[in-house]
């Protein structure tokens, strides 16, 4: 039975509009059960997800049951994957097989659309396909289904959709064993005649070609002080009465970027007036982890980093990243064609933090440049 994905990710599991209400007795109940390993993964994934609804840490979960703080959210999201495919009329085979086993399978499915997913499911039990092979299609498959009408040949079924990922990377490989693969894999999963008689001419055609490569992601760096400036309230015009001067809340900093929060919901955060962010018509911020963004390189998977969306770019170009909406939670992606999926935004640019060595040096006035 496979219970702990082995594969990491920066997914993060869903969490409550409200913290679920546990008394004591039913926390140790639900801690006792993922001690002992009763029931399926799919129990253990919602006992996780309980146990962070009545607020403990992950940290704390760990501490309590021995399933370490990545187990537990792929268990939470892979079980959510698992009702959305309930939900979505999976067959019987299927649901029996995933109920015991496949977790790390149905994680990866976290990225399609919740519509698809019994689809995908479903044809992933038909084919035997692993975590692994399932891992390596499934972006194929979303950027299929997102595509506003089928490429020629092709038909929007699950299989065309994966033939269709696999015809792609045999037109781009010039190794003709590894080619030929790439086609046999392309052949076994096609539906549609006219996917195969596609495919099949590939027999014969050799031609390489290449395949578009994403762009870079706009990382930038805070170098100096000057790229960091510093929000401060205002309280009013003179002359200005006592009370409305009193009013005026403290600013705390927080953060890497000199987070600003107020009493409603929202935050106030400073960037520099860099060019590319003074383009943008409608700017806004998210806060996120480096190993969050698509492609991040190795390495700086824990570092936050402060992403700036334009929300009036909603026009697509092959050259930029997008945010979309992914079963209600926004999604950064690149579309090599026009995508048939509302767009709610362009990527402007991925600011990381300013590094500081020696954070008290900053505090120091007396300090100065040799």
């Amino acid at each position: 039975m496979t219970a702990y994905p082995p594969s990491a990710s920066s997914a993060k599991p869903g969490e409550p509009d409200s913290p679920e209400s546990l008394d004591q007795l039913e926390i140790q109940s639900t801690v006792q059960k993922l001690r002992r390993k009763e029931g399926s993964w799919v129990d253990w994934g919602k006992a996780c997800q309980r146990l962070q609804r009545a607020k403990m840490s992950p940290q704390d979960v760990f501490e309590a049951t021995g399933f370490e703080p990545i187990q537990q959210n792929q268990l939470i999201v892979a079980a959510q994957v698992f009702d959305s495919m309930l939900a979505g009329g999976v067959s019987e085979q299927t649901a029996t097989h995933y109920q015991t086993r496949g977790s790390d399978s149905l994680y990866e499915f976290r990225i399609l659309p919740q519509e698809r997913r019994a689809t995908a499911a479903d044809f992933a039990f038909s084919h035997g396909l692993d975590s692994e092979q399932v891992k390596e299609i499934v972006k194929g498959l979303r950027d299929f289904y997102y595509s506003e009408t089928p490429p020629p040949g092709f038909e929007k079924t699950m299989g065309d959709a994966a033939a269709y990922y696999y015809w792609r990377l045999a037109r781009q490989q010039s190794d003709l064993q590894a080619r030929s693969r790439l086609i046999a894999q392309s052949l076994r999963f096609a539906t549609s005649d006219s996917a195969r008689s596609k495919i099949e001419k590939l027999l014969i055609d050799f031609t390489v070609v290449s395949s578009k490569a994403a762009p870079r992601l706009p990382i930038f760096r805070l170098e100096n002080e000057a790229d960091s400036p510093v929000i401060v309230p205002v309280a009013g015009r003179m002359p200005l009465s006592t009370a409305d001067y009193k009013q005026v809340p403290m600013v705390e900093p927080e953060d890497a970027f000199g987070l600003v929060k107020f009493s409603g919901t929202g935050a106030w955060v400073p960037v520099p007036g860099w060019q590319v962010i003074l383009k943008t018509e409608d700017p806004i911020a998210l806060l996120a982890k480096y190993g969050q963004l698509p492609n991040p390189p190795d390495g700086y998977d824990d570092e936050e980093v402060l992403i700036i969306v334009d929300r009036a770019k909603r026009q697509w170009d092959e050259f930029s990243y997008f945010i979309i909406d992914a079963d209600g939670k926004i999604e950064i992606s690149w579309f090599e064609t026009q995508p048939d999926v509302q767009i709610l935004g362009g990527l402007a640019l991925i600011m990381r933090p300013k590094k500081i060595f020696d954070e008290d040096y900053t505090q120091e006035y007396w300090q100065t440049d040799e």
